[in-house]
């Protein structure tokens, strides 16, 4: 409401503008006024919200590698924002048709209390799900229909798989145990929080080559807060909760993998140049004439870098090699 003048104000102004005084207009602040809600208080710090949203970069970037694999096209899942609200702001704002998938996540920690997390995506996302994995090709649609039996089952895999995925990630930081509560298709009849309480809104930008969206996660603020501190009162992004036992069993199951995996070896004779018309005058039984000795180590590579010195010989009536030396530019 503006304010009233007073008669002396009025009088004083009447005189000036006889006299032709003028005043000087007071220059306007340039400084920013942030608005703040006292009834929505903001739960967490800077750093905290930063050590939310590194830990969802990586839940990120495994959902773009599995939606990748189930769509048969590039899929680029990208964090897009990290707010807070009430929670019936974001329930008012979830359509009447979409995909919500209800998760408990329970730290193995009994100092922490379980937390209800709803993962949702959009209806016509679910259905190009859908589409791809029942060999279609992916067109863009959204029936006006609730999902049937078949198409219900096939989501409900693809939200157990984002479930598991959301453990792994979270157990880099904190032990966690993951489990999908239920599917729910209606937004309107999803009441897991009360309507005042305040929520952690973290929202995902899908981009696909024939599909452009948006998913998102809601998380309490409950204990979220006592959980992040857990993990750093200031994010490192080289620090990540290591069990001991578990990283030994990472390391020896992957030097498995690799123990297993088949790689080319071959033996380097030597390299010898010659013209086009003296190779096609080449017949079965030509000799050419190499730079080495037979008695001179020859390389050995594996998969194209020379990696060790050899020796030429026979065992068993068989061409064979004897390793003598490693090559030190295959170790540096």
């Amino acid at each position: 409401m503006a304010e009233a003048l007073s008669q002396n104000q009025i009088d004083e102004l009447l005189s000036r503008m006889r006299s032709g005084e003028t005043t000087q207009a007071e220059p306007e602040s340039t400084q920013k006024i942030k608005e703040y809600d006292f009834s929505s208080p903001k739960k967490f710090t800077k750093d905290q919200l930063k050590s939310l949203s590194s830990l969802y970069e990586n839940y990120a970037r495994v959902l773009s590698s599995y939606f990748t694999s189930v769509l048969r096209s590039s899929c680029e899942v990208t964090l897009s924002q990290i707010e807070e609200q009430r929670y019936y702001e974001f329930n008012n704002a979830l359509p009447d048709s979409t995909l919500v998938g209800i998760i408990s996540l329970t730290p193995e920690d009994e100092a922490f209390d379980e937390t209800t997390i709803m993962l949702e995506f959009s209806t016509t996302f679910g259905y190009m799900l859908v589409d791809r994995l029942m060999g279609g090709s992916g067109d863009i649609m959204a029936p006006d229909r609730d999902y049937t039996e078949i198409e219900a089952s096939l989501l409900r895999m693809i939200m157990n798989n984002s479930t598991k995925y959301l453990q792994d990630v979270w157990s880099g930081f904190l032990d966690m145990n993951a489990h999908l509560r239920s599917v729910e298709t209606n937004g309107r009849l999803i009441q897991t929080y009360s309507p005042q309480d305040i929520v952690v809104i973290i929202t995902f930008e899908i981009d696909d080559e024939d599909y452009k969206g948006t998913a998102n996660m809601c998380m309490p603020t409950a204990n979220l807060e006592e959980i992040i501190d857990s993990f750093t009162v200031k994010y490192n992004h080289s620090f990540k909760h290591q069990d001991t036992e578990k990283e030994q069993n990472k390391r020896d199951r992957l030097l498995d993998y690799l123990k297993s995996s088949e790689i080319e070896i071959e033996a380097h004779l030597d390299d010898c140049t010659m013209s086009l018309g003296d190779i096609s005058q080449l017949q079965v039984n030509d000799v050419i004439a190499l730079n080495k000795r037979i008695d001179d180590d020859i390389s050995v590579r594996v998969e194209g870098i020379p990696w060790f010195k050899a020796r030429i010989g026979e065992v068993d009536s068989k061409k064979a090699l004897k390793l003598v030396k490693t090559e030190v530019n295959s170790v540096e």
